[in-house]
């Protein structure tokens, strides 16, 4: 995130939306949405699935290769006698070392939805000498295959290889966009209409180490292309008490993980929440961080969510499982449909982490513009609007914001936007992280399953 509106890797996706929009891209005004802040509305539309792997039945349901699944309070998937062994040359340290591994691949899932862009999400545990790769294949709706996408090479730690995405992944119908699988002309009516997913576990040669992958899903969706989203109607007045961490703080730190302050939005508003559910860092663990430094635990989370191909702390699947690190958590990368699904999240304890882009005079009170940002969505007013931890903030103290509903909601759920230049770009369309315990209590189990993820 940034003041200005600096590069993002998804304005990318805003050239399917520029070449069919219809609308001029004259002067960057903000639209009037105030004329349907009153209107009553239907509930949205269902445009997201998700499916998620997460059972003992769930694990022994795909074909493995040399893994198996394992019971317990938390089931799991680890490797049990290696398929095989394969060098793999780091692409962002240059070395080359062999790597035993096994794996599993799921049973098709047919979408719901039928999706213009798919995200995968994966937590795990990995310690040192193993990491996973995470791939997925889809069949498009007029019956062809995509390759084996590659949606992450991933490790907690960075001692054994560097976590990345993979770039220059299409096959002429769909890119990958740093985590982000997306149909290329939507307008055209292609969509991604099932797919399989695959990880592979990696170890080094001759241990019995192995990674145990706790979770591994999917969520495909497709959002209508829209400058404005219906107004919902407030239904809740409840705060959370979540940390508060500023990122402008850090302005400067920590160069080779993109430099800290504008560019650690994420990371930040990750930590904030995983502290919320408990999760802390030992002294050991922040032992790397300069001590000059305040709140080194985010410090931290900007190095341990990092893209070594994206060159930054903004991937979102990384984010994810960088919260399902700390013990007894699980993450995920989901859309929502309004503020009606954050209240109901609210409600049963659980903020959300989300991700928007806006122009300066677009959010009253923000006081800057951006072409990513997330900020920590923490409760309600009496009156229906948004509080927010939002880290592009000066100080700790001044994270906490209240940010008007009707605004807010239209620039996080849009899905086209102008730019300051005037041009068409893209909105992420309700994207969020949401981060809860691995046995989520019945109340919040009915809100998660309420906004679709299970």
């Amino acid at each position: 995130m940034s003041r200005a509106e600096q590069p993002s890797r998804r304005i990318v996706l805003a050239a399917a939306v520029a070449a069919t929009a219809t609308a001029s891209a004259g002067a960057a005004v903000a639209l009037d949405i105030s004329a349907e802040a009153e209107a009553p509305v239907q509930a949205p539309v269902r445009t997201v699935d998700n499916r998620a792997w997460t059972t003992y039945t769930d694990w022994r349901g795909g074909t493995a290769q040399g893994t198996r699944a394992v019971a317990g309070s938390r089931p799991g998937l680890v490797i049990a006698t290696a398929a095989g062994t394969r060098d793999y040359t780091d692409p962002h340290t240059g070395e080359s070392a062999p790597w035993d591994y096994a794996t599993w691949t799921s049973p098709v899932h047919r979408l719901t939805v039928p999706a213009t862009e798919v995200i995968a999400s994966w937590n795990a545990h990995t310690p040192a000498g193993t990491w996973i790769q995470i791939e997925l294949q889809g069949t498009y709706s007029d019956g062809t295959a995509t390759p084996w996408y590659v949606l992450g090479r991933w490790a907690a730690g960075d001692q054994d290889i560097r976590r990345t995405s993979v770039d220059d992944q299409s096959d002429g119908k769909s890119t990958v966009w740093t985590d982000t699988l997306a149909v290329d002309d939507p307008a055209a009516g292609l969509r991604v209409a099932s797919y399989r997913l695959r990880l592979t576990l990696h170890r080094r040669p001759g241990t019995e180490l192995t990674p145990t992958v706790w979770r591994a899903g999917v969520m495909g969706s497709d959002v209508p292309d829209r400058f404005t989203v219906p107004a919902s109607t407030p239904g809740l007045d409840r705060e959370l008490t979540v940390p508060r961490y500023s990122q402008e703080i850090h302005i400067g730190q920590y160069p080779e993980y993109d430099n800290g302050g504008e560019a650690w939005c994420s990371p930040t508003s990750s930590q904030m929440v995983v502290e919320y559910w408990g999760g802390r860092l030992t002294p050991e663990q922040l032992a790397w961080v300069d001590p000059a430094f305040a709140d080194p635990q985010v410090c931290h989370a900007a190095r341990f969510t990092f893209d070594h191909q994206y060159d930054g702390c903004g991937n979102w699947p990384f984010n994810a499982a960088y919260a399902a690190t700390f013990k007894d958590l699980q993450g995920v990368v989901t859309r929502l449909r309004s503020l009606t699904d954050l209240e109901t999240l609210i409600a049963a304890g659980i903020p959300a982490i989300t991700s928007q882009s806006f122009l300066k005079g677009e959010l009253t009170g923000a006081g800057y513009g951006t072409a990513g940002h997330l900020m920590t969505v923490i409760g309600f007013t009496a009156d229906g609007d948004v509080i927010a931890n939002d880290p592009n903030s000066p100080s700790n103290e001044a994270v906490r914001r209240v940010y008007k509903r009707r605004e807010w909601e239209n620039i996080w759920l849009r899905t086209k936007r102008y730019n300051a230049e005037g041009k068409v770009a893209s909105g992420t369309g309700g994207v969020c992280y949401l981060y809860f315990p691995a046995r989520p209590t019945p109340r919040q189990r009915t809100a998660l399953a309420a906004v679709g993820v299970v």
